[in-house]
């Protein structure tokens, strides 16, 4: 049976987004993983992506309307399996709330980002070849570039988060442990492991498998939402400026198609360099020292009381 400190544990580690750390919820995303759940769903979405897709594509006569379909019929589903089936609600829900709950502290840290970015993406703005390529896009090609954004991204993120996550469980000593668990359930339970002679719960602070996927999955909910904040301000900003000295016979004779409209090309522009400024933050924020000291500040001190908690709690379960 589990004690109340374990159960007391676990209950903190669901509210705190860390769902995989508790076996239950683990067993139950393994489960979940297995092909034969996955691989029947896998072919019954695309099956209905494609179809929708195709639909589309001929109902709009524009070719680039299926594919983009397609990938936001599938993401949507993957979304949806990742949200109940793969126990993601509570990552996504804490990730949420510990952004915004953050708001105040996060948005000196945007202003300081954004001015450097804000001058190199306005020459970029009032270029002609920008305007060319940006406002003749179709709707299915802007939101297939947006995407190949997104996971450009997403894939940097995947290579680099891992090195956060393995950075954190290399110096866990009892130090650590106690300011981890410090307000935590775990916070007698810690003090008297430490304390103990015979027990070592630093041993436990190599964080492996699923748990290590639940923190880098955590920092990537955090990392996207700050990136969708910074870039919306850039998509701001964009459709204001140019609202102000962007004139119609400029922009016509930048053209080369005559059913040119300046207002549904200033909307695609801008989200074509929002989009692009936001893979650009997300690189700067894990290679660049300043943009990674104000994007990981705070996320490394929740990376490593994660961390402290699993290690007692670990070391608990092991009595």
């Amino acid at each position: 049976m589990s004690s109340p400190q374990v159960e007391a544990a676990e209950a903190w580690f669901l509210r705190h987004g860390l769902p995989y750390f508790v076996p239950s919820e683990r067993a139950a995303v393994r489960a979940a993983l297995r092909p034969g759940r996955t691989l029947p769903l896998l072919v019954g979405v695309l099956l209905v992506a494609v179809a929708a897709g195709i639909g589309l594509a001929w109902f709009a006569d524009e070719i680039s309307a299926g594919p983009a379909v397609l990938l936001a019929v599938v993401l949507v589903a993957a979304l949806w399996y990742a949200l109940t089936a793969l126990r993601f609600r509570p990552i996504l829900t804490w990730g949420l709330s510990r952004t915004f709950g953050s708001l105040r502290r996060l948005l000196p840290d945007i202003s300081r980002a954004l001015p450097l970015l804000l001058l190199a993406i306005t020459f970029l703005f009032i270029n002609t070849e920008m305007w060319q390529v940006g406002s003749n896009l179709t709707v299915g090609t802007l939101w297939l570039v947006v995407l190949l954004f997104s996971a450009l991204g997403a894939g940097f993120l995947l290579v680099r988060l891992p090195e956060e996550v393995d950075r954190a469980d290399d110096d866990v000593d009892a130090a650590l442990l106690l300011r981890a668990c410090a307000g935590t359930p775990l916070e007698g339970a810690a003090r008297a492991l430490v304390d103990d002679p015979d027990a070592d719960p630093a041993a436990h602070a190599e964080v492996t498998g699923f748990d290590r996927w639940n923190l880098i999955l955590v920092l990537m909910v955090i990392q996207f939402v700050q990136v969708v904040l910074l870039a919306a301000g850039v998509f701001a900003f964009l459709v204001l400026f140019g609202a102000i000295i962007m004139s119609d016979p400029v922009l016509e004779a930048w053209q080369t198609d005559p059913a040119f409209n300046t207002s549904r090309g200033l909307v695609q522009v801008s989200v074509f360099l929002a989009a692009f400024s936001g893979l650009y933050l997300t690189v700067s924020s894990v290679t660049d020292e300043t943009y990674r000291h104000q994007f990981f500040g705070g996320v490394t001190r929740e990376l490593e009381r994660a961390i402290g908690m699993r290690a007692v709690y670990l070391a608990l379960r092991s009595r």
